[in-house]
C-alpha cells in the first residue's frame, strides 16, 4: 500500500513570512529520515499506510504547537493498494512521456 501525501502547514498568527516555522517541519522530516519533496506551495511525502501518514502530520504539527496559536493545514492523499515508491514513479512516468515527444 502507498499513501502519497501532499500537505501544507504553517502558522497564521506569525506574520507574512513563515519560512522559519516551515523549516522546523522540514527539520523533523530530515531527523526522522522521511523522504520528502518540498515545493513552493507544500510538501510531498509517501508512507506505507494512512496511519503512518497521519503520524507524520501529527509530528509536523507538534513542532509548531508550542508557540503557534493558529495553524493552517491542507492535506491531500492518494492511497493505493499494491504499490509503493510512487513519489518517484509518478514523476518518472511523466518524464518518459515528455521524452517520447
Amino acid at each position: 500500500m502507498s499513501a502519497l501525501v501532499e500537505f501544507a502547514m504553517f502558522p497564521t498568527d506569525k506574520g507574512e513570512s513563515v519560512s522559519a516555522y516551515v523549516s522546523r517541519i522540514m527539520k523533523v522530516f530530515k531527523e526522522n529520515d522521511i523522504d520528502f519533496q518540498l515545493t513552493p506551495m507544500g510538501t510531498i511525502f509517501e508512507c506505507e499506510t494512512v496511519e503512518d501518514a497521519t503520524k507524520v502530520i501529527n509530528l509536523a504539527y507538534s513542532v509548531l504547537e508550542p508557540d503557534c496559536n493558529r495553524v493552517y493545514t491542507s492535506i491531500k492523499m492518494d492511497i493505493r493498494k499494491g504499490k509503493s515508491g510512487r513519489m518517484k514513479q509518478k514523476i518518472a512516468s511523466i518524464q518518459k512521456h515528455l521524452d517520447d515527444h
